[in-house]
């Protein structure tokens, strides 16, 4: 399966960042608001790929939202990556 940057990922990581991220999204307060966060974004950048023509305006919006979402992602992915070093440890 090919990841972030393309990269390929191991099917049992894909299985570890799936299940890892349920168990944050249930735990971790700042990871959750952090995703709901990112949905938002997500649902907005679909209404504005959806018209037809952008305006000047939303054109700049979109590019602000598509660097507001991977700045969140990169976060969740840095609470992904201490969640499973912790893991790790413990297991």
């Amino acid at each position: 399966m090919l990841g972030y940057l393309g990269k390929l990922i191991p099917v049992r990581e894909v299985c570890w960042m799936l299940a890892s991220k349920d168990q944050l999204l249930a735990s971790h307060e700042e990871f959750r608001k952090l995703a709901q966060e990112h949905t938002t974004y997500e649902q907005r950048l679909d209404s504005l790929t959806q018209k037809r023509f952008l305006t000047d305006d939303e054109k700049l919006e979109e590019v602000r939202l598509k660097k507001l979402k991977l700045r969140l992602k990169d976060q969740m992915e840095s609470i992904g990556r201490q969640y499973q070093l912790q893991h790790n440890q413990v297991a």
